[in-house]
């Protein structure tokens, strides 16, 4: 088992503590025996000191247990979920420090209850397992959380942005187009830009981007199908791992090449600088203070936003998922990605992020999300574009979507567009928004007429609304929930 110098403590006093309860000593006792005092002996329990030999052979003697055994990192049955964490690299690679946790108050924690930290340990193991989450989606998750807990805000990284901008004398209304970006890697970073060359290397037809590190000066091969928008959030994100000077950093587009929870965490700082240089904190708040002040809905302003920022429309609602909690008081929000190719009603939601107390939508296993939601219907309505060999542009739908059980209502917005470079692959974009009585008052436009409204669901597995046209599988979870319930009150009514 490969592990740190802390987790090898921890071991050692996790077997200690569990040789010595399993005796039925106490401290006392055993410091009588080992002559060592209660204070060390208890230091070394909650992993805070590792003796020496000499100290050891006296617990082994104490305990009556052989030299060999007390410092195997091997552990007990009822203590191996402990051991498969501290074997992961969960605790060596995540940096607990940012979601406020002291890595030595979790040792001690470990230490002070570990059957029962073992067996809530277990628990998770098995959850993961039963759900094949990989280390990699372990990272994801860590990730998410910890952007949710910041509510998606990093002032550090919005103030590393704006210095930048100062340094390049880019002017308060001038925006950053590839060209201009592209300029800045090649003449202040010594860079080579260049295609991917898809017959020498197939296997990168689908990537978007490649850096090749070199000292001599670092070389970002694209995939000649990008669009121009595309090319500068590459290049503002190159800028990013420099100018912030990010090491352990990812080389590709392809997520799965993480290898280590800084890599992501790394990714995401660099793709947040270069959204924040390509679309001003300052001019995305005014543009959307006035768009909310509109009395009717009005998508194409949306879209020209999003042209006017020279971004992709889901770089313009994860921007907005950085403002509007902090400069609009909206911090009740969702952002979904879903993916789906032409004429299969088949959805994957590929990326989501809750900034909410409430979680709409979710990702579900083996279920059906809900068709009614405008995140699907936009693609079916892209879908059908482009079996007419239209040319589609950027679509924009809003919904008001009052789910069914709860009663919860949100306004989303969804945006859909062609994936490039992959064909006949559409993706949507939604942000959405609880619509609480304080938001209500912020938007002006939810009262026009023309803005749809339905109700929706999670999944068609556990949904009530049986006259639904869009339903594709049975409510097999509702109708389980229902048959439990009543098994309840008859057992209730035998008892009573």
């Amino acid at each position: 088992m490969a592990i740190n110098t802390d987790n090898v403590r921890l071991v050692f006093g996790l077997k200690l503590k569990q040789l010595r309860l399993d005796k039925g000593m106490s401290l006392s006792e055993l410091s009588q025996k080992s002559g060592l005092s209660i204070s060390y002996i208890n230091e070394i329990e909650k992993a805070k000191k590792y003796p020496k030999s000499d100290k050891i052979i006296a617990l082994a003697a104490a305990m009556d247990v052989d030299y060999d055994t007390l410092v195997s990192l091997k552990l007990s049955k009822r203590l191996e979920p402990i051991s498969d964490l501290l074997s992961s690299n969960v605790l060596t690679e995540l940096p607990l420090e940012l979601f406020g946790i002291d890595p030595a108050n979790l040792l001690e924690i470990l230490s002070d209850a570990p059957t029962k930290i073992s067996a809530f340990v277990g628990t998770l193991i098995e959850i993961a397992r039963n759900y094949n989450m990989s280390i990699e989606k372990f990272y994801f998750s860590a990730l998410r959380t910890y952007q949710e807990m910041h509510d998606n805000y990093f002032e550090d990284i919005e103030l590393e942005a704006e210095q930048f901008l100062l340094e390049q004398n880019v002017k308060p209304e001038q925006l950053l187009d590839e060209t201009y970006l592209a300029d800045i890697l090649i003449s202040r970073f010594n860079y080579k830009i260049e295609s991917i060359n898809e017959k020498a290397n197939p296997e990168f037809s689908s990537v978007r981007s490649l850096t090749v590190t070199n000292p001599a000066g670092n070389r970002l091969l694209l995939n000649t199908q990008l669009s121009s928008v595309q090319r500068a959030f590459i290049y503002g994100r190159e800028i990013g791992y420099l100018y912030l000077n990010l090491k352990n950093r990812l080389h590709t587009t392809a997520l799965v090449e993480a290898e280590s929870f800084e890599q992501l965490l790394n990714n995401f700082k660099a793709s947040y600088f270069s959204s924040a240089i390509i679309i001003k904190r300052n001019l995305l708040v005014t543009a959307i203070g006035d768009f909310f002040a509109q009395t009717t809905w009005q998508p194409e302003k949306l879209i020209s936003l999003i042209h006017h920022f020279n971004t992709t429309p889901e770089s313009f609602c994860y921007r907005l998922s950085n403002i509007l909690p902090r400069y609009f008081g909206i911090n009740q929000i969702f952002f979904s990605r879903f993916n789906n190719f032409v004429g299969q009603n088949i959805f994957d939601m590929t990326k989501e992020m809750h900034i909410s107390k409430k979680h709409y939508p979710h990702t579900v296993k083996d279920e059906h999300y809900c068709r009614r939601w405008v995140a699907l219907t936009i693609l079916n309505d892209l879908g059908e574009i482009i079996t007419a060999k239209g040319q589609p542009g950027i679509l924009c739908k809003a919904q008001k979507s009052t789910y069914i059980d709860t009663k919860d209502e949100y306004l989303v917005v969804s945006f859909a567009q062609p994936m490039s470079p992959t064909p006949n692959l559409n993706v949507s974009v939604s942000m959405g928004i609880y619509l609480d009585n304080q938001t209500r008052e912020k938007l002006a436009f939810l009262n026009d007429p023309n803005l749809n409204a339905r109700e929706v669901n999670q999944t068609c597995e556990r949904c009530s609304l049986f006259e639904c046209r869009e339903r594709i599988a049975a409510p097999v979870i509702l109708q389980k929930k229902h048959k439990n319930e009543e098994l309840r009150k008859a057992l209730k009514r035998m008892i009573n």
